[in-house]
């Protein structure tokens, strides 16, 4: 083809009854040109035109199948919500009651909603949602020590995630940072050394996806919470992973507010198995000073984030292991290797012994024994491409489809997935 044998954008469009056909054609078009001044045929212009139309429709946040073996992946939205959370973001889609008293008929607050269930949860005076972790532990500092100091030790000053540092966030909340102890070791006598009058609280910082092994030493919560009391200080616990429920190596907030923690922060969306919030939850007086900071109404959740919420907190209180995060946690690994098996004898791939990770920031040196099935390296880029996604571990010249983050329904998609990018190479 010729670059005067291209038709016009009209012609091109002509006959397609969709408003961004014109649009389409001319993007299609030009990329025609570029092709044919390059010396290649551009083909059938009328089928690109079609695919054009598809890819600008296709939604840009889409459902992808995680093949990875990594729970609480942060590059593919966390943890996947529970059907009971789906069910109560479903309901409160449209109009709800999120600030309406219905037994008053007078205005009501967001917050009320879920702190029930939180308090049962954590066994917390009061509590407060927020939309992710750090913006708890933000607000809490700036509600509670704005323009004073906050102790922290120096092996707890790490980096979470997407470059967000625990100093930085500190600063923005406008209290000064006075660091204790060293990276692997600081104990309780360091931070009441460093208590003098401009202190406002102590400040504890799970590591997250950071450990320090071997030669260190950390104070416990109770230790403290002694030394908080007898400055009359407030203890604030950043948890960090959202284990509501017990997860062997995790803290939860209820035993650290049991230990003598004021409040506690933590996260929504990982080992809690539910969307992006963050919690707060403590005594009732600090939970009411950040109810009523500014700041909070920036940070405050929308209503389909609080019913995700909710839906996952009935479950964590009432039926955890229909909470997706948990259920993979817990899968025994010859579940798992049985699906990875019956994937592989579908797709004609091999079984490979693999381990899971957590993910998240949560439980970094956890192993999880995990099978997947293995098929062919190039067909990694293909199932990325292919609808849906299909999301994978490219290692040691083959593409692993890790079976720990499947259900069987979805072990059948991928297989389905494998067939039909086989079948167009």
């Amino acid at each position: 083809m010729r670059l005067r044998d291209l038709p016009s954008v009209d012609e091109l469009s002509r006959g397609v009854d969709d408003p961004l056909a014109v649009n389409a054609a001319r993007a299609v078009i030009a990329r025609a040109r570029e092709e044919i001044r390059a010396g290649a045929d551009p083909g059938d212009l009328r089928g690109r035109l079609r695919e054009e139309l598809e890819r600008v429709r296709r939604p840009a946040l889409r459902s992808v199948l995680n093949a990875t073996g990594v729970l609480v992946h942060t590059n593919l939205g966390r943890a996947p919500l529970a059907e009971g959370a789906l069910a109560r973001v479903r309901d409160a889609a449209g109009y709800s009651n999120l600030e309406l008293d219905l037994t008053t008929g007078s205005r009501g607050s967001r917050h009320d909603h879920l702190a029930p269930l939180l308090r049962r949860l954590t066994g917390a005076e009061a509590a407060l949602v927020v939309n992710n972790n750090a913006a708890a532990v933000l607000l809490a500092l700036a509600a509670l020590a704005h323009g004073r100091e906050v102790v922290v030790s120096r092996g707890e000053l790490i980096e979470i995630g997407d470059g967000f540092r625990i100093p930085e966030v500190l600063a923005q909340s406008g209290a000064r940072l006075v660091e204790v102890g060293t990276t692997n070791r600081t104990r309780a006598a360091d931070y009441e050394a460093a208590i003098g009058p401009e202190t406002a609280l102590l400040l504890r910082v799970h590591p997250s996806n950071f450990r320090v092994v071997g030669y260190a030493e950390r104070p416990r919560v109770d230790e403290l919470a002694a030394v908080a009391r007898r400055h009359e200080l407030p203890l604030v616990d950043d948890l960090g992973s959202g284990a509501l429920v017990d997860v062997e190596g995790e803290p939860t907030p209820a035993a650290a507010l049991a230990a003598g923690a004021d409040l506690v922060c933590c996260s929504g969306d990982k080992l809690l198995g539910g969307p992006q919030a963050g919690i707060v939850a403590g005594r009732a007086d600090l939970v009411e000073r950040l109810r009523r900071h500014p700041l909070q109404r920036a940070l405050r959740p929308d209503k389909l984030t609080l019913a995700a919420l909710e839906g996952t907190l009935a479950l964590a209180l009432e039926r955890p292991g229909e909470i997706p995060v948990l259920r993979m946690l817990r899968e025994p690994g010859e579940a798992v290797r049985a699906r990875a098996k019956r994937l592989a004898t579908a797709v004609g791939g091999t079984v490979e012994e693999t381990v899971g990770r957590v993910g998240g920031g949560a439980l970094p040196l956890a192993e999880l024994p995990s099978f997947a099935c293995a098929v062919e390296e190039e067909l990694a880029a293909a199932l990325r491409a292919h609808e849906p996604p299909v999301v994978a571990v490219v290692r040691d010249g083959r593409t692993l489809l890790d079976c720990r983050t499947l259900t069987d329904a979805e072990a059948d998609e991928v297989a389905a997935a494998v067939a039909a990018v086989r079948s167009r190479r």
